[in-house]
């Protein structure tokens, strides 16, 4: 380093020793930019910081005028230390002046100062400030001092991060490291939580930055890569990944990262300066995390979830933790954070400890969703960098209804969400006053709420909710959360506990719904441009028999002496349905011929949600013993628009003429028929859908739990006739002459009913 005062490794030492001392944080500020001016022989060092405002404030200067202290503010863009924070790279010129990004400010008395070194203060990718050296003199910094200053700013980025710095501010002008943040995204599990973040995949804590020995830190970077790359090729050999699927496909970008000589050099350089081998790991991590979260091109970001874990896992490796955190000692009232998790994942957690989940990834009809609603669990999904913009520990909120979530909250947020759940918690207690009353409407319509379930923890819920049954059992789960493919005795034990827990009540099983989205880690995965469109469901159980009949040979043993109502996901023709119910009549012979005890009766069903059954609905209800509407399937299909993506799952109104016209027509041909239709969609978990399906003509339901009592509610004060005769002609006028929706909240405000 050119005219510096021993190097960058001498600057850390005696950087950690400032740290150490017990003074204040302006003090220690203070005499953190003397020592690295002097350290780089600049005439000027200079830190600015972050605010919650998004503005920069000059926190602390050697060389500048000192009364610009915390007086002199800069925009989030403003001048050559603006354009560092917002593009997160390093500027070094040696005529500053000349450059167009360049910002006078004379109270600093700058203006005789022209060479400048700017780089970003970065902890986990996130700028929380800038830090600059100066000099009179026109002259280009060396390559050495540029990378001495950006790893002085990544031990000062943990003091930034820590909040010491938090009683300089002024109200509203905190450090943005440590602020209130207040973000949306989708709503996936009703429900408040307020507790505190627990990361699934947390990031791990470096305590010591600065190496006393370089050589011995370059070995223990070296040993870690070694080991590193040994237990990925290890895994790629292993058996439940060496014939391929998404498990080796993750691994194998794994291995290529793992790989990669411009990623491993630049950790060596950083620990070369003077950190820790695992220091220098989160100094290139974060550095790239920085350049590739400013990147708009998906697949970039994508990437970056990738480098994230691979880094997580070589420092776990460098300071000999296990790859993966213990999830029993949860604090209390943990509020779960992650980029993405199977449902398999969120059940190892504790659930007595656990309050919440957050997700970068995932919506509203994702699997992990699906088990969050089972568990109570309020759940956001669609947070973007969630797990970038939390600290383990941090305070949190989650708005399950809302989609609503409050980092770090002031006392005045976290009282009103108090008040909140109390009200919740008063409203609860009125529901459970109904959970025996018969849900019958106003003038005398009974309708039958059972519930939707997946696992053998859904089932107490029917006795909580006083539910008329299980209206879909997902049999999928079992196979999602299970490590490798269960046996036909494991589903039987299942099925059979399943029923015992009912007693009385029905339970209508739907067959594997896999495929498409639902991948299983054990099974090869099929790449297929419309997933959603291809081999899944039936498809799958017919294109595999063997599957299909092993799972309803289980069915079928477990109903031994009582019913059984089954039925088929994702039938798209009569002569589907036909094949399917030909394997069940093969099972039930089979069974015979070996005396096992058969069920009192076998009801077949088929879910409508591939649209083309719409116009084959009079011959298949001479078939079928009921229907069961799939509404969320079913829309998505006839509105070609993937409930998945974001961008136009959200585009097409649920209650909007032309879907509610396919859900009376269905509910029609079925009455018509003497046949029984429920909806078991998420449109029968929301009291204004429950509302219109009931105006529509179904009379049987199926919800998540905790839509039971506010829709039985609703129904208890709904007039069914009136609601027919104000709604239904909006249903019937030529689309676009009338929203239905405003037709049907407008009736619900007239009657009073609470949506």
């Amino acid at each position: 380093m050119r005219g510096a005062l021993g190097g960058p490794r001498v600057l850390l030492r005696r950087l950690r020793e400032v740290m150490a001392e017990p003074v204040s944080a302006q003090e220690r500020l203070d005499k953190v930019v003397v020592l690295i001016a002097a350290n780089m022989v600049a005439e000027v060092c200079s830190v600015y910081v972050l605010r919650i405002d998004n503005t920069l404030e000059l926190y602390a200067t050697e060389g500048l005028k000192r009364e610009a202290v915390h007086q002199t503010v800069l925009a989030a863009h403003e001048g050559l230390v603006g354009l560092v924070a917002s593009e997160a790279n390093p500027i070094n010129l040696s005529d500053a002046q000349n450059h167009p990004a360049y910002s006078y400010r004379p109270e600093t008395g700058e203006e005789i100062y022209h060479s400048f070194l700017g780089v970003p203060i970065l902890r986990a990718g996130n700028t929380l400030g800038v830090m600059v050296v100066q000099n009179r003199a026109r002259r280009t910094y060396t390559e050495e001092e540029e990378e001495a200053l950006q790893t002085t700013a990544m031990v000062l980025a943990e003091m930034i991060a820590s909040g010491e710095l938090s009683a300089l501010a002024r109200p509203g002008a905190e450090p943005a490291a440590r602020h209130t943040l207040h973000l949306t995204g989708a709503a996936l599990s009703d429900g408040i939580a307020l507790g505190h973040v627990v990361l699934h995949e947390p990031r791990v804590v470096i305590t010591n930055f600065i190496a006393d020995d370089v050589q011995s830190e370059l070995k223990r970077l070296d040993a870690a890569i070694a080991n590193f790359r040994t237990d990925l090729d290890r895994l790629l050999e292993h058996g439940d990944v060496a014939d391929g699927g998404e498990h080796r496909d993750v691994l194998e970008a794994y291995r290529m990262f793992a790989y990669d000589h411009g990623w491993l050099d630049k950790m060596r350089e950083a620990v070369m300066t003077g950190l820790t081998a695992e220091a220098g790991v989160e100094r290139v991590q974060s550095d790239t995390r920085a350049r590739m979260l400013r990147q708009t091109d998906p697949y970039i970001r994508e990437r970056l979830h990738d480098l994230d874990e691979l880094a997580n896992r070589l420092m776990r490796v460098v300071m000999g933790k296990d790859h993966a955190p213990s999830k029993e000692q949860l604090p209390e009232n943990a509020i779960l954070v992650a980029r993405s998790m199977g449902p398999a994942a969120l059940l190892d957690y504790d659930r007595k400890r656990l309050r919440g989940l957050i997700l970068e990834e995932g919506g509203p009809t994702s699997h992990v969703s699906i088990v969050a609603r089972a568990l109570g669990i309020p759940a956001v999904g669609e947070i973007a960098n969630a797990t970038g913009l939390v600290e383990s520990g941090d305070a949190i909120i989650v708005d399950g209804a809302t989609g609503d979530v409050h980092v770090r909250p002031p006392a005045d947020i976290k009282n009103t969400y108090g008040e909140r759940v109390k009200l919740r918690a008063r409203r609860q207690e009125q529901y459970r006053a109904l959970r025996d009353k018969p849900c019958v409407t106003k003038d005398g319509q009974p309708v039958s709420l059972m519930l939707n379930a997946g696992l053998l923890i859904d089932m107490p819920h029917i006795d909580e909710t006083g539910a008329a049954g299980i209206g879909l059992f997902r049999t999928e789960l079992q196979f999602m959360v299970a490590p490798s493919f269960p046996r036909t005795s494991e589903q039987l034990a299942l099925y059979r506990a399943v029923l015992d827990a009912a007693g009385e009540r029905p339970v209508t099983f739907r067959t594997l719904d896999i495929g498409g989205d639902k991948v299983l880690p054990y099974m090869r995965n099929v790449d297929e441009e419309n997933p959603a469109l291809g081999w899944r469901a039936i498809r799958l159980g017919l294109d595999r028999p063997g599957l299909l009949r092993s799972q309803i040979r289980a069915l079928l043993r477990a109903s031994g002496g009582r019913g059984l109502k089954l039925m088929f996901p994702m039938i798209a023709t009569v002569e589907e349905f036909d094949q399917a119910k030909a394997l069940v009549e093969m099972e039930l012979t089979h069974l015979r011929r070996h005396g096992h005890a058969l069920p009192e009766r076998v009801e077949i069903g088929t879910m409508v949600e591939v649209p083309s059954l719409l116009y084959q609905l009079d011959e298949l209800l001479e078939r079928v013993d009921f229907l069961s509407v799939g509404s969320n399937d079913l829309m998505q299909f006839l509105y070609a628009a993937d409930r998945g993506n974001a961008r136009v799952s959200t585009r097409f109104d649920p209650l909007a003429a032309p879907v509610l016209r396919v859900l009376k027509d269905i509910a029609d041909k079925g009455r018509a028929h003497g046949k029984p239709v429920a909806l078991c969609g998420e449109l029968a978990s929301k009291p204004i859908g429950a509302l219109v399906l009931v105006t529509l003509g179904y009379r049987s339901l199926s919800l998540t739990p905790s839509a039971v009592g506010p829709v039985k509610a609703l129904l208890l004060d709904l007039d069914a006739a009136k609601a027919a005769a104000a709604i239904l002609p909006a249903i019937q006028s030529p689309v676009g002459s009338v929203s239905v929706r405003e037709k049907i909240e407008a009736f619900a405000a007239a009657e009073g009913l609470q949506l």
